[in-house]
């Protein structure tokens, strides 16, 4: 490309200069007429480059696979590159046409250099969006931090640009420009603070793989719950699960502690750790009256006879006096409770028997004695764990008062409206 505008510009050159006539009126009317001749070549240059730019692209982008084309073409790329040809062409041609003005021919040249310098960093801009476009399509980045790294490229890119743009405008060299900004650094660090911190913890969030999109985070410091749909240079978007928008500053993912459900949703079952509160005046020792009774429940019938004949040949034994039951070795309701709680457990369809299933005791507490439920269920999905934990309570408080055990509840005074 480079080739063609130096064969455009030694031919035109030589005829911009036939058209020069020198300090006089004339020469005005020779400068209009370059300047309208200029901009219609360049018109014309920037026509016949836009329609032949995105015509090829979009045949190319039709026949071929991959759908990298086809973000080229939606994020503008080709209609960026036919401007940016035009204003080289002016670039070019603005020395020999100014080239008795020189005030003017400086301020021009600027002027087209600058815009040229943008024009570049758009057309960066816009082949990095399709790259990110094209990267968050793929399985394999879906869930990484893409937009961090085109905004810390694109950040790096405008720098330099900006840094260009001065060194032009007062025509100091790139070198001297940013010396001078690495003198005054302090003043950089403090106005680009947020910034490089968000690079940094962007940085480390990817590497660590602390946060991926998709994942759900609880952040109890922004009241954030839910998953996150976006990972930028400055904050991370978290749609929570009553569809409202929390917006965390990304380097509070390294500064603060957050909780990522990640490691549950891969595993094989998300946990219920739950507890009901047993009335400790309701535990008691069981007769032989009771075991017979709570033969019936299926069970634990097999338990109570194995259970029953352990206890029955220690006390034997030992000539134990059973003439009051706390002598000896006895079976409790509770006890017997928390053997048919992990047996009903066992059986449960929902709960994962590869893991962790425990039915225990915890410390007692002014308000009861604590039995608590520890397991994990098949199905992490927030409404089927939901359904099974509740599906399990249901059934102990139901079945609590089949052992003679009786729930704790705070004391409240019967309220009776009087008409």
């Amino acid at each position: 490309m480079h080739k063609i505008l130096e064969k455009i510009f030694s031919w035109l050159y030589p005829l911009l200069r036939k058209m020069s006539f020198g300090d006089t009126i004339a020469s005005y009317i020779s400068l209009a007429i370059n300047i309208v001749i200029l901009c219609v070549l360049a018109y014309l240059i920037y026509v016949i480059f836009r329609l032949t730019l995105v015509t090829i692209m979009a045949i190319v982008a039709k026949k071929t696979k991959t759908n990298f084309d086809d973000l080229l073409v939606s994020n503008q790329t080709a209609k960026y590159i036919a401007h940016l040809i035009p204003f080289l062409f002016i670039y070019k041609s603005v020395p020999v046409i100014l080239e008795a003005y020189v005030y003017w021919e400086t301020v021009f040249g600027k002027l087209v250099g600058i815009y040229i310098i943008l024009l570049s960093l758009w057309i960066v801009r816009s082949v990095l969006k399709a790259i990110r476009d094209y990267l968050k399509d793929q399985p394999k980045y879906s869930d990484k931090p893409i937009d961090s790294y085109i905004q810390v490229i694109m950040i790096i890119l405008w720098i330099v640009g900006v840094g260009v743009i001065i060194s032009k405008i007062f025509d100091i060299t790139t070198n001297t420009l940013f010396g001078t900004l690495g003198a005054i650094s302090a003043i950089v660090i403090l106005i680009f603070r947020d910034t490089i911190l968000g690079f940094v913890a962007s940085v480390q969030v990817s590497l660590n793989d602390m946060v991926r999109i998709g994942d759900w985070i609880t952040f109890d410091k922004y009241g954030a719950d839910g998953d996150v749909i976006e990972i930028n240079l400055a904050t991370v978007k978290v749609r929570n699960f009553d569809n409202t928008t929390t917006t965390i500053p990304t380097y509070s993912l390294i500064s603060d502690s957050f909780r990522n459900w990640r490691g549950m949703l891969d595993s094989d079952g998300r946990r219920i750790k739950r507890h009901i509160l047993v009335k400790a005046k309701s535990i008691r020792f069981l007769n032989e009256d009771d075991l017979q009774k709570m033969k019936r429940i299926q069970l634990v019938s097999h338990y109570i006879d194995t259970r029953q004949d352990e206890i029955n040949k220690y006390n034997k034994t030992y000539n134990v006096d059973k003439s009051l039951p706390i002598n000896g070795r006895n079976m409790t309701n509770f006890g017997l409770f928390r053997k048919y709680i992990t047996n009903y457990l066992e059986h449960y369809p929902g709960i994962n028997k590869n893991m962790i299933l425990l039915c225990r005791q915890l410390q007692p507490t002014p308000h009861g004695m604590p039995l608590e439920i520890y397991v994990f269920s098949k199905d992490q999905r927030f409404e089927q764990y939901e359904y099974i934990m509740a599906d399990i309570f249901d059934h102990i408080i139901a079945s609590i008062a089949y052992f003679d055990l009786e729930i704790y509840e705070m004391p409240t005074d019967k309220i009776t409206l009087e008409e």
